[in-house]
């Protein structure tokens, strides 16, 4: 596997395209899904393309960081994968990498403990949402329920604090979409901002899961199929307006 990003991800003087975040994070409600999210939107390129990264956590979560949390990633379909690193540098924190596979998207958690090739992470789950995970022909959408995604080793995110994230795109995708475990070349963008958790609060959190279609959790990673007509129509609605 080629992510060898990690000199973009930890030095400003890569040569490699820095993406510049469009505002600071905003509370975004999603009528799609019902969740109100914490999001980040990072400009892509020059042509206005946009990779957006929303947050959803329970009302009350545990000071300690041991909580769920639910990813929500739009991205355009010219990008061919999109990763996020949770501790803001590639190395020592888990990375949620996806891709496009035709009419679903393949998640895979990974890990790098140097700065070379990530391998696969059992310690962070994701529980696909079927409702909020669709892909039309200008975009494509991830939900996820992430557990092991907000503490590791000694290292845990508060709910009400602001924490450094990172992100990085490439716009060829990976040797075989439908593997979780497949190769993908280095990453063309890379951007890192300090993403405000307290934004992201749910009090129905858990029925909110219930509601979106949450499988069974699943290691490593899952691949989910486009849900149904109307959620595509409506996500096209949102992404058009």
């Amino acid at each position: 596997m080629h992510w060898r990003f990690a000199v973009a991800w930890v030095a400003a003087t890569s040569g490699l395209a820095s993406a510049k975040a469009q505002a600071g994070t905003t509370v975004y409600q999603d009528s799609l899904t019902g969740f109100t999210f914490s999001q980040s939107v990072v400009s892509y390129d020059l042509d206005g393309h946009v990779v957006t990264y929303r947050l959803a956590l329970p009302t009350g979560a545990s000071s300690s960081g041991n909580y769920d949390i639910v990813l929500q990633v739009v991205a355009p379909t010219i990008i061919g994968w999109a990763g996020l690193a949770w501790n803001g540098g590639m190395t020592s924190n888990p990375l949620t990498v996806a891709w496009k596979n035709g009419n679903s998207v393949t998640i895979s958690s990974r890990w790098a403990s140097s700065r070379d090739v990530p391998t696969a992470y059992a310690g962070a789950t994701y529980q696909l949402l079927k409702r909020g995970t669709v892909v039309n022909s200008t975009h494509w959408q991830y939900t996820v329920k992430c557990t092991g995604c907000t503490q590791w080793g000694t290292k845990s995110l508060s709910p009400t604090g602001s924490h450094r994230l990172a992100m990085a795109a490439a716009p060829q995708g990976p040797s075989n979409p439908a593997s979780n475990t497949s190769s993908f070349p280095v990453h063309t963008v890379h951007y890192y901002w300090d993403h405000d958790f307290s934004q992201a609060a749910n009090p129905s959190f858990s029925s909110l899961v219930t509601q979106n279609g949450g499988t069974a959790t699943a290691q490593f990673a899952e691949t989910i199929e486009q849900s149904a007509e109307d959620d595509g129509s409506k996500m096209a609605e949102r992404w058009e307006a």
